[in-house]
């Protein structure tokens, strides 16, 4: 074949391709309508599944499924392929507790050597039952401990809170610890230590660890906060909430911006058969069960706008108990003052029990804090 005619063959074939290009990309072009609209049902399908779980439970299902899934979470858009979890902005890592040393561990340091003593009993505390608890609307419970009726309660649990929050970077929360030295398990074990009484002023290992966490936490979301480290409970227990009050009244009325007052505390579950650790999974880490306490007057107390304390509590129970199921005990709402006469957003919150660990702890405290920040946020005035 001659040099001229294989010339003529390649551009006669140029020229065919060149013809065929427009037919094949309008075939296309009509292909593409069809492919989507199947991955739109595939979607849809996904979707119809996902509206058939019930609206009853608490508003949890998309943690739930980033718990269970590992690295891993399904695609919130056609759900056809796995992808990386994103890491979520801003995510507040903090050190771990128990490996952090402290520069000054103060008086009573936190001990560095163990004894074997009673047993720790890992539980998590479900749903309450029995006529002193009710369920609130959204989610989590009351334990009313007083003489009011549960039907009072019940409307009272519905009205919103009696503040507002400003769009301001000027402090809205308190953090502070009448039982400042109050301390945890080191990591988990089966067994406690019977010579430590669970109280140090090494406060990387004490509450106010815990303060700091929520503190973070609340930051990071734009919340200004102050953080009262004063220990309040060492040397003498007796006279601590007094103390705590000294403390307490003084910022408030410097920063009258302030509209949470919290005070942190770690509960002390135990019996005869060892220490409780109430803990549930978040995340996929364990974290410290939660317990809320609302003061109730009996005309003796000193506290006139008890019920309003009353109305944020449950407001930060259900977000608690809906951001993260399983992470609240029920309020304890009781004949009890706690300092909480001195703002209308004031509350104690009992953060596990001596048998829980440090990380425990610490994870419970951020998951506060970033269900106070959604909560506070919501609450801004426009």
């Amino acid at each position: 074949m001659t040099r001229y005619r294989k010339r003529k063959i390649r551009a006669a074939l140029r020229c065919c391709v060149m013809a065929a290009l427009p037919a094949a990309a309008a075939v296309v072009l009509k292909l593409l309508p069809a492919a989507e609209e199947a991955v739109v049902r595939i979607g849809s399908l996904r979707m119809d599944k996902g509206e058939a779980v019930s609206a009853a439970t608490c508003k949890v299902e998309r943690a739930a499924v980033k718990a269970s899934a590992g690295d891993f979470i399904v695609s919130e858009g056609f759900g056809w392929r796995e992808e990386t979890a994103p890491e979520p902005s801003g995510e507040v890592v903090l050190p771990d507790p128990y490996e952090t040393v402290s520069a000054s561990p103060g008086e009573k340091p936190y001990p560095a050597v163990w004894s074997t003593g009673s047993p720790i009993l890992r539980t998590t505390y479900g749903e309450y039952y029995g006529d002193t608890f009710f369920d609130l609307d959204k989610c989590g419970q009351v334990n009313n401990r007083t003489e009011l009726p549960n039907s009072t309660l019940i409307d009272e649990s519905r009205r919103p809170s009696d503040f507002a929050i400003a769009d301001t970077s000027q402090p809205q929360v308190l953090i502070y610890h009448t039982h400042t030295t109050e301390s945890f398990e080191p990591f988990v074990r089966e067994n406690g230590d019977d010579t430590f009484n669970y109280r140090t002023t090494d406060e990387t290992k004490n509450i106010v660890m815990v303060g700091d966490a929520i503190q973070a936490e609340l930051e990071a979301a734009g919340i200004g906060v102050i953080h009262i480290r004063t220990i309040h409970d060492y040397p003498s227990y007796n006279g601590s909430y007094a103390r705590s009050r000294e403390s307490v009244v003084p910022v408030l009325e410097a920063n009258p911006s302030i509209k949470v007052a919290l005070d942190i505390h770690r509960d002390a579950i135990s019996g005869d058969n060892g220490l409780a650790q109430p803990y549930t999974e978040i995340y996929g880490k364990e974290a410290a069960q939660v317990m809320i306490i609302s003061g109730c007057d009996d005309g003796t107390l000193g506290m006139p706008e008890y019920m309003k304390n009353f109305h944020f509590a449950c407001a930060l129970q259900q977000q608690l108990e809906g951001d993260w199921k399983g992470l609240t005990r029920p309020i304890l709402f009781d004949y009890r003052h706690y300092n909480q006469d001195l703002t209308t957003g004031s509350l104690l919150i009992e953060v596990g029990s001596h048998g829980n660990t440090l990380s425990q702890v610490q994870w419970s405290g951020q998951l506060i804090g970033r269900s106070l920040a959604s909560l506070l946020n919501g609450m801004k005035e426009n």
